[in-house]
Formats: C-alpha cells, structure tokens, sequence
C-alpha cells in the first residue's frame, strides 16, 4: 500500500487523505494512519493536503557518452527537474568517467551554476570520477569565472592552467569576462584571430562581423548585473570550432517584448498570429527580418540579421539560449531552417554559440 500510495502522492500532490484513499480504492482511515506514520516521506499542508516531502538535493549526473553536446546536456537537466525552479536547497553536478562537455554545454553549465549560487543555493560540482574534465576545465579558464561559493570535488583546481597558457594555443580561447556595463572590442578579435588560424585567412571579415555582432547584441539585451563570458575552442578530431557569447541578463527577449506592442505592433501582431512559441516566434523575426531593438534609433536592430546571413555563407549553425527555450539556425547550401526546444529548464540571460564544421560538404550540424 505504502509504494502505491507515494506513487500516487508524487504525481498527485496537493490532496487530502479521503480523496486519496476514494482514488485508490482504499478506506481512509488504514491511508490516513500511513500517511502520518511516514513522516520522512509525506508532509502535510496547513489545509490538510498532502504531498512529497521533497529531496534534500538535486542530483544530475553527466554522463552517456565521450563529448555531451548541448543536446544532451539540456535532456538530462530536464530529467533531474530546474535547479533554479526546485525546492532543493542543494544541487549537486557530476561528471561521470570518461564524459567531457562541448563549450556550447559547458557555458550552460557556467551559467546555471553561478546563476544557482546567485540565488543562495548550494552548488557542488563534482569531478571524483572524472579528474582529467576538471584539468581541461582548468586550461579552458573554467574556474576562473565559477561563483568562489561552489564547491568543487575533489578540490578546486588551484594551478591556475588557464593564466599560464593563456594565448599559447590559438585553438583555444580561455574563458574571457564580460563586463555588461562595458564593451570591449578585444574578446571579438580574440575570437576572430583564434578561428581565422584554424580555418584560414579567407574567414576573417565574415567571422568578425559575426561575432562583434553576437558580442554586441548580447551587451545590449543583458541588463545584466554580474559578468557573462566568451570564449572559443576548436575541436581538431572533428574539425570543428564552437565560439559562445553568454550572460546573466534579462536576454533578448526579455528585453524585446515589453517594448513590441509599442514600438512594433505590426510585429507583435505577427507574433500572436504565429502557431510558434512567443519567444521562439521573435526571435525568428529578429534573426529573419531584423529592425527591432529596444533601443529608439534609425539603423538599429539589424546586427543579428546580419550575423545570420554572413553565417549562411559558412552553411554554419547559430543556437540562441533563452530562459526556457533554445533556437537554431541552421545553414545548408542556399537554404536557412529554423529549429527549437521549449520547455526547457530555466536558465536566465541569452547564451549563443557560432558552430562551424570545417569541411562540412553541406554544412549540416
């Protein structure tokens, strides 16, 4: 009876002890005595309902496969429930042994866990069993920019690899911050000088205007009040380079939509007609049709347009991480498709990545 009636309690919370023991087909009073004998297992509202006493942590664990793409990681922080959203005072991240994390889910992961212990949460990152990821994250500058509040397993890493070897590899671009209150013009040109020597001279305008653009938007809509980052890294084995722009702010559409109805009704209008997520909706005139921006100026508005199309040139990949849902722009000869996720957990500010395949015959990520 007991696993039955937890069972039934955890997908149905928030009822009392008759209406749970009518359901399953038992006599209240047997339900009702088990329920206040397992105290540890449910906890009872000041209006008599019922529910789940709730973990004492949240535990994800990384694992599945040698390199977890930002698919991946997004699927299984789905799974575990929102860290940000959960009552769970404590969360914990492991990675598992033999598991690495492309930058694109390695940012998220920064993000989520700065953004965790901005809330007053407890944040363990725990690398026991994968000591060899917490060195690479070491070298990527990783830690760098972690809350100083994490905890790391086994310890922190103290060499400071990424200081020492800073510039010294131009397939790598160590995590560089992000100040939203000021724009600098050196963390585009790092990236641009590091993808131009992996893929070649040919690249360089196109690149630059990518990604001063993507660094310059990310600015705009950040309104953010702690440092984001960037960083870039160029992936040899598959002959592919993944730069990431992230901050901690209100993100793009955070700051989009409480200016649309205004400044743009036609759009908003457009919007609301769209069978698309809102959010999703948006961001796809933006990025397809550009000219709208929460700044009132001529000429604004269109720098995400043009990040787009100089990236149709490379047939390349542009995914735009928003607080429940992700876009992506997707490149294949003359032709741009759009994809996303909703529903996702939350993870606050806007967190891009430019992924290009070197190589690539049609372009396909």
């Amino acid at each position: 009876m007991l696993e039955k009636i937890r069972d039934f309690v955890s997908q149905n919370p928030g009822l009392k002890a008759r209406t749970i023991a009518s359901r399953l087909g038992f006599e209240r009073s047997p339900v009702s005595a088990l329920l206040h004998a397992h105290k540890d297992i449910f906890q009872q509202d000041e209006s008599s309902c019922w529910s789940l006493v709730p973990p004492a942590e949240l535990r994800v664990e990384f694992s599945g496969k040698a390199w977890l793409t930002a698919k991946d990681v997004e699927k299984l922080l789905s799974k575990a429930g929102s860290p940000l959203d959960s009552p769970c005072q404590l969360v914990v991240f492991s990675l598992k042994e033999d598991s690495r994390m492309m930058l694109e889910s390695l940012a998220r992961l920064l993000a989520l866990s700065n953004q965790l212990a901005h809330t007053g949460k407890t944040v363990v990152l725990d690398f026991t069993e994968s000591r060899s990821t917490a060195t690479y994250l070491d070298r990527l500058g990783f830690f760098d920019h972690l809350n100083v509040a994490i905890q790391v397993l086994p310890k922190r890493p103290k060499r400071g690899l990424s200081k020492q070897y800073r510039g010294n590899n131009d397939s790598v671009v160590e995590f560089r911050a992000i100040d939203p209150a000021r724009e600098e013009g050196e963390i585009p040109r790092l990236l641009e000088r590091s993808f131009v020597s992996c893929a070649g001279k040919s690249y360089s305008v196109a690149v630059m205007t990518i990604l001063s653009e993507l660094y310059s938007n990310v600015l705009e809509h950040s309104a953010a009040s702690t440092l984001g980052f960037a960083g870039l890294q160029s992936y040899k084995a598959g002959r592919r380079i993944q730069a990431v722009i992230s901050d901690n702010g209100r993100g793009i559409v955070g700051t989009l939509e409480p200016v649309l109805q205004q400044r743009y009704p036609k759009v908003a209008q457009k919007i609301a007609d769209s069978k698309d997520h809102s959010g999703v909706a948006l961001l796809k005139e933006v990025f397809s049709a550009g000219r709208i921006s929460q700044v009132d100026a001529d000429g604004r508005g269109l720098g995400l347009k043009r990040s787009r199309e100089f990236a149709k040139k490379f047939r390349a990949r542009i995914s735009v991480r928003q607080r429940d849902f992700e876009l992506r722009i997707h490149h294949s000869n003359d032709e741009v498709t759009f994809t996303h996720d909703t529903n996702l957990v939350r993870i606050e500010g806007t967190h891009i990545c430019f992924d290009f395949m070197l190589d690539s015959p049609d372009g396909a990520l």
